[in-house]
């Protein structure tokens, strides 16, 4: 018994965990560490709170480090409990605004940060300007935006550009341009950034046309900006997008002034833009004067090649660049099967999708396959193409092949494979109008008009409208927009007066219009008057009106070319010895001397 008392009296060793030395570390780590794993975190919490570590700290860093520790170490929701539990206690020290900033930052999770903020309002920190940007992150959802745009104005925050601009980015990863802009109007300082950012956010909202507008208005007296070589590549895309070359050339001009022209990534948005301009010519100029030619340029020549329709150019592009030691990635084999598909060069195409594989161990991508299934479908291998699809891909197939292979089933008249295909569309819920138009043109092709009539009254059932032809003529810096039977132009009268001129002659020719590339079930005769004024041949009209002779017509247009609008143009320029260069939705088209590049293969 005695014995018994005596280790019963006698102090217990201190366990390890609570060792000076263990403290220490602990100590150390807070003072030291930006983020642990998760479980070695909870560890270093069970020895705080077993040894008080927090509360007896002389250091008054000690507690805000420990919760900046957390809110990197865990997950958003465990973090935020971790320092609710903290902030909980009487004992506990606030951590300071720097100290929260840091915290909210490590807060993954934007409403946990919310949730936090509101927290350390309520003990007494209300944070400051750079506060509410942390919180206007990527993730930022707009209506938060918009609640924390009002804390901005309440507690007069707003004069601050980063919180302003980090606002304006929300709006535009929103998609509310118009409230962009008004942030931007706000602005006592508009710095060239926030000008930026407007541009992305118009571009990402389809404003393309507004994104442009804004390159003279920063400039002016009001806008208070120069635009940088940031603006410069934002600007080229836009002009890409557009087909707007001369107004892409504005800017070229202005960077080349101001010192941007050889920086690397304004060339390549340069021969990206004068490519998809149908300029291959001067795409290729400027990349023959690039110095310094990285993957990117490389892949974007060989995507211009390939778009106009010069396969073979395209080729042997992408065999020099293996020759100059720049191995090509993922984005260079896109577009080098994409000109073997757009030229019919269908071994070529296999031997490059081979390559890509065995030689240069790439996994082949969703874009990669869409190049082969289309290669194969303009080639009239339907059936391989399909069996490729549903049995060898090694990725799930997306909309956008199952859509490659409808074209091709609309090419080749292949009912029951484009009923099949539309089948798979409606097993992934990613039907489109634009699907089920396919499938018009294809029953349309071989005269089913019952099925024509059937697929139209689905359609209207389930409510589906269809995107109308839009096709854009730029001129005199401007872009002028038109769809079929259009009335809203301010020339309109003499527009219209041209066409008929133009169908007169042409008439004359020999021109009879392809009536299959009208949907409707009327007699000949009514669907030579719906084919009359599509887009494409108002804006012809137009551009014979206010482009000079020797210059060449470019147009864009936001859907595949119609049979029609392409023998038309084909005749409009044999008969007027002009230059039409066209943009559709998938390719160009050069059409001169009565003939296209695509040679009827598109």
């Amino acid at each position: 018994m005695a014995s018994t008392s005596r280790l019963a009296r006698a102090p217990r060793p201190a366990p390890a965990s609570s060792s000076p030395s263990a403290s220490a570390a602990a100590a150390a780590l807070l003072a030291s560490a930006s983020a642990l794993p998760a479980r070695r975190f909870l560890q270093l919490h069970a020895h705080i709170l077993r040894t008080g570590l927090l509360a007896r700290s002389p250091s008054a860093t000690a507690a805000p480090a420990f919760l900046s520790l957390a809110a990197a170490s865990l997950p958003s929701s465990r973090a935020l409990a971790v320092l609710d539990h903290h902030l909980a206690s009487p004992s506990s020290s606030l951590p300071t605004t720097f100290q929260c900033n840091f915290i909210l930052r490590a807060l993954s999770d934007p409403r946990d940060a919310l949730r936090f903020l509101r927290r350390m309002r309520a003990l007494g920190r209300r944070g400051n300007a750079f506060t509410l940007a942390i919180l206007l992150g990527p993730r930022c959802a707009l209506p938060h935006a918009r609640q924390l745009h009002a804390n901005a104005v309440a507690e007069g925050h707003l004069r601050d550009a980063l919180l302003a601009t980090s606002l304006m980015r929300c709006y535009a990863n929103g998609g509310d341009g118009d409230g962009a802009r008004r942030l931007l109007d706000e602005m006592s300082v508009r710095d060239t950034v926030s000008w930026n950012v407007l541009i992305t956010c118009y571009m990402k909202n389809r404003r393309t046309k507004d994104a442009l507008k804004l390159f003279e208005e920063m400039r002016s007296k009001e806008g208070k900006a120069e635009p940088d070589d940031v603006t410069c590549i934002l600007l080229l895309q836009a002009c890409m997008s557009l087909g707007a070359l001369d107004f892409g050339e504005r800017v070229w001009a202005y960077a080349e002034e101001r010192g941007y022209g050889g920086e690397l990534k304004v060339r390549n948005s340069l021969i990206a833009m004068y490519s998809r301009c149908g300029c291959v010519e001067k795409a290729y100029r400027v990349f023959c004067e690039t110095p310094w030619k990285s993957v990117v340029s490389w892949s974007a020549m060989i995507s211009g090649f390939a778009a106009n329709g010069f396969g073979n150019d395209a080729i042997s592009a992408f065999e020099e660049m293996i020759r100059s030691g720049v191995p090509p990635d993922e984005q260079t084999f896109t577009g080098v099967l994409s000109a073997c598909s757009h030229s019919g060069l269908v071994d070529e195409g296999f031997r490059f999708f081979d390559m890509m594989r065995c030689e240069y161990r790439l996994k082949a991508n969703v874009r990669h396959y869409g190049c082969i299934v289309d290669l194969m479908g303009r080639a009239g291998l339907l059936d391989e193409a399909y069996e490729l699809v549903t049995k060898e891909m090694r990725v799930a197939p997306d909309a956008t092949i199952w859509r490659t292979l409808l074209g091709a089933c609309r090419i080749h008249g292949h009912v029951d494979l484009g009923e099949r295909v539309i089948s798979h569309l409606i097993e992934l819920k990613a039907q489109q109008a634009g699907d089920y138009v396919l499938l018009l043109n294809t029953y349309a092709a071989v005269g089913d008009w019952d099925k024509v009539a059937e697929v139209r009254k689905l359609m209207q059932e389930k409510g589906i409208q269809t995107t109308a032809g839009c096709t854009t003529v730029e001129h005199d810096g401007e872009v002028h927009e038109f769809i079929a039977d259009d009335d809203a132009h301010p020339r309109k009268v003499e527009i219209y007066k041209k066409l008929d001129e133009i169908n007169k002659h042409l008439r004359i020719a020999g021109y009879v219009p392809n009536v299959s590339s009208e949907l409707h079930d009327l007699d000949s005769e009514g669907k030579e008057s719906a084919l009359t004024y599509h887009s494409e041949k108002l804006a012809i009209a137009f551009a014979v009106l206010v482009t000079p002779q020797h210059r060449p017509i470019r147009l864009a247009k936001n859907l595949r070319v119609c049979v029609d609008c392409h023998n038309f143009t084909k005749m409009f320029s044999g008969i007027y010895n002009r230059l039409v260069i066209v943009r559709d939705r998938t390719r160009f088209h050069h059409f001169e001397g009565g003939r296209c590049s695509c040679n009827d293969y598109w």
